[in-house]
């Protein structure tokens, strides 16, 4: 077999016997539990700091309309904004990959999700629109540094068989801690130059969790969720897992992989949370801070369905680890198309119905993480996972959403807020649900050459140390 992955091969070939090594009774980094250390640890760091980003960004999309009117614009300006924010991740997101190969993920972590909030507070003295959309799109490159290496620090972190839960609890944690504070922010509405003071709090507290990386983040180093590598220590299991240019271009020729790609560039779901709240006051009449209420459920909703979803995939992984977690995905799509069906369809008169409505939306997209991370993880090689995510998110999400955002903005003039959300939002879904099926396919050959190319690198670490001790 070539040194260099391939997805391509016909038939994984079985490993080899492994040299009298006694690998399985060695530690390597391991803690005493046998689990990377610290690893807990960095996910709470890491967590907080994604809430801040979080809160950073939806201080736009909550106080839209009090920001609309401070600075005389329009709503097709919401999906401007909204779109900046992630086409700035297509070149920002790579980059910090890159960054974080290169001056290790501890201290890009700690400037782009933590340092970085100086651009927060500096996007709350904003006087004019197009200030306001430079600097928050400076802002949005941060985050774009969380969605490609937190994901990849999850899969050196956790088995297989964990990381659908872990996912599910970081990102739904997250997302419920920051759909609570929406409520919060909506109060600022009715503070004279609120939206300001809350983008001047949360870069503060932004700054405030770089500082506690630097303390407390501890790097799992490549490969230490892998159960072939993780009995070695970090050095040997960066020396087998050394990232050239033929397995980056191997990456793009991994079907499984590309299907995914596709699906998410299907993803339309995030415009839920974008227009929801301006479209609650535009078209059913509610005022900004009651509007502002349903992303409390809808967080709540997302961190039952990243949970929830979490141990249903690993539990469907267990089932049928070839198809349980792809049928889990198709399935999320289509639910969340019929529930943002009615959430958005209907005027029901009061904001109770909205309130679980929103909910059952939230709990819908909360699926969606702790499957299709896991999905990547297991047909992505460790050192090239911190590119895969920032492909799959950074770039390819971050393209899709752009395009929804500024034709959703722009459709709203014509057609209202109600008839995106049917047509780009549910529609786009149904789509999606359809094309996951390509799946089902390649995906178990693309796992078991994985698996493969692991048990080479296993056997290559041993078989160097036999002969070192020869």
């Amino acid at each position: 077999m070539s040194n260099e992955y391939s997805a391509s091969a016909a038939t994984p070939q079985p490993a080899a016997s492994a040299p009298t090594v006694t690998a399985a009774i060695r530690h390597g980094d391991l803690d005493k539990k046998g689990g990377v250390p610290r690893r807990k640890t960095n996910l709470v760091v890491l967590g907080g700091s994604m809430v801040v980003d979080g809160g950073e960004g939806s201080m736009a999309t909550t106080l839209f309309p009090v920001i609309a009117t401070a600075l005389s614009i329009g709503t097709g300006a919401l999906g401007v904004l909204a779109a900046v924010g992630r086409i700035v991740g297509v070149v920002a997101g790579p980059a910090w990959v890159f960054l974080a190969k290169k001056f290790g993920r501890k201290s890009i972590l700690a400037i782009a999700t933590g340092f970085w909030g100086v651009w927060a507070i500096a996007a709350g003295f904003s006087q004019d629109f197009t200030q306001l959309l430079v600097l928050y799109g400076i802002m949005a490159a941060g985050t774009a540094a969380a969605h490609a290496i937190v994901p990849e620090v999850i899969g050196d972190s956790f088995t297989d068989k964990q990381r659908g839960r872990v996912v599910g609890w970081l990102y739904g944690g997250t997302a419920a801690v920051g759909s609570l504070l929406a409520p919060l922010i909506g109060q600022l509405a009715n503070i004279e130059d609120g939206w300001r003071y809350g983008f001047f709090v949360f870069g503060a507290i932004n700054v405030f969790f770089g500082v506690l990386i630097l303390a407390f983040y501890k790097d799992p180093g490549t490969g230490g969720g892998e159960e072939q590598l993780r009995t070695f220590t970090q050095a040997e299991r960066q020396e087998a897992s050394k990232i050239t240019w033929a397995k980056v271009r191997a990456l793009m020729t991994i079907p499984s992989y590309l299907i995914l790609l596709g699906s998410r560039l299907l993803s339309s779901h995030l415009l839920l949370a974008v227009f929801g709240v301006t479209m609650l006051v535009q078209a059913y009449g509610f005022d900004v801070a009651v509007a502002a209420s349903v992303m409390a459920p809808f967080g709540i909703g997302y961190l039952l369905g990243t949970v929830v979803g979490g141990f249903l995939s690993d539990w469907l992984n267990k089932v049928s680890v070839n198809y349980g977690r792809i049928a889990m995905l198709q399935g999320a799509q289509l639910l969340f198309a019929v529930f943002a069906f009615f959430t958005t369809q209907f005027a029901y008169g009061g904001i109770l119905p909205y309130l679980v409505l929103f909910g059952l939306c939230g709990i819908a997209q909360g699926l969606n993480p702790g499957v299709n991370r896991p999905l990547v993880m297991a047909i992505v090689p460790p050192e090239l996972r911190g590119a895969a995510f920032a492909i799959f998110v950074s770039i390819i999400e971050s393209i899709g959403f752009a395009i929804y955002s500024i034709l959703g903005g722009a459709l709203a003039t014509s057609i209202g807020l109600p008839g995106v959300m049917l047509w780009l939002v549910s529609g786009v879904m149904v789509v999606n649900a359809v094309f996951l099926t390509l799946l089902y396919k390649p995906f178990k050959k693309d796992r078991l050459a994985l698996e493969s190319e692991l048990d080479r690198r296993r056997i290559e670490i041993l078989e160097r140390e036999a002969a070192a001790g020869a």
